[in-house]
């Protein structure tokens, strides 16, 4: 299988084997490694192998590979970090927080006390939208 890599990419470096990663698991469109900036114990990212910068650019088959890892790694990262818990999280676009422009999955071990709240926590200027605003938003994600 050729992959598509961006030369430019961290974590295209690190699939290829340029960049060493203290790999968790992988399959053959997608590998699970160690946060090297871990925001908890046990932080890991699940990326797939061929390049793509938004999840909506992969194709059915790398993202079932992605999220099959992340199905299957998460109770072990849990475990290993001695929790019962985790954030699974994907910052799509640079607007939404995404660092490194290569699809990533965060999986982050979390304890009480650690200072990070639920995903409502990150948004100070929530919208208030009527019914009909929502109703127009679900249009247009149906067509």
């Amino acid at each position: 299988m050729m992959l598509h890599q961006d030369s430019n990419c961290i974590f295209c470096k690190i699939v290829s084997g340029q960049i060493p990663a203290r790999v968790v698991k992988q399959n053959d469109r997608a590998m699970a490694f160690l946060d090297a900036f871990p925001l908890a114990a046990g932080h890991v990212l699940v990326v797939p192998k061929a390049h793509f910068q938004k999840i909506q650019d992969m194709g059915a088959p790398d993202a079932r590979a992605v999220f099959d890892l992340v199905h299957k790694i998460t109770g072990r990262i849990e475990s290993a970090a001695g929790t019962s818990a985790s954030t699974i999280a994907v910052h799509n676009g640079k607007e939404a927080g995404q660092e490194v422009p290569h699809v990533h999955v965060h999986i982050i071990p979390r304890k009480p006390g650690d200072g990070a709240g639920p995903v409502h926590s990150m948004f100070k200027n929530r919208p208030r939208l009527s019914a009909q605003e929502m109703d127009a938003l679900l249009g247009k994600m149906m067509e």
